[in-house]
């Protein structure tokens, strides 16, 4: 911990501040990014995987940098061979990676 944050610490807490937590942060509030639209995204991208981030936002009518920042960040999905994936796997699909490789390795 650098010296300077302490000294920053110590400046909020005598100006009674009582939480070392950002304080809200001013300008227009989020609004394409709440739970119904990253519901309705995800919905969308398990019934069809290879939707563009294009045609998302122009069947949601929501700004595209929203549209990836819900696939990407909130929901965690990726591109891979031009479809959408989640990044982390089920329990249920390692058990399943593991038992299909090893019944490939007996194959050999």
């Amino acid at each position: 911990m650098s010296r300077s944050r302490v000294y920053q610490w110590c400046t909020w807490f005598g100006e009674d501040r009582t939480s070392l937590g950002d304080e809200p942060k001013c300008g227009r509030p989020k609004t394409s990014t709440n739970e119904e639209n990253t519901t309705r995204v995800d919905e969308l991208i398990r019934c069809d995987r290879r939707m563009k981030i294009r045609e998302i936002a122009l069947k949601f009518e929501i700004p595209k940098s929203t549209v990836h920042e819900i696939v990407h960040d909130t929901l965690g999905y990726r591109k891979v061979s031009a479809r959408w994936v989640p990044k982390m796997l089920t329990e249920d699909h390692k058990l399943q990676r593991v038992e299909i490789s090893q019944r490939l390795l007996q194959r050999c």
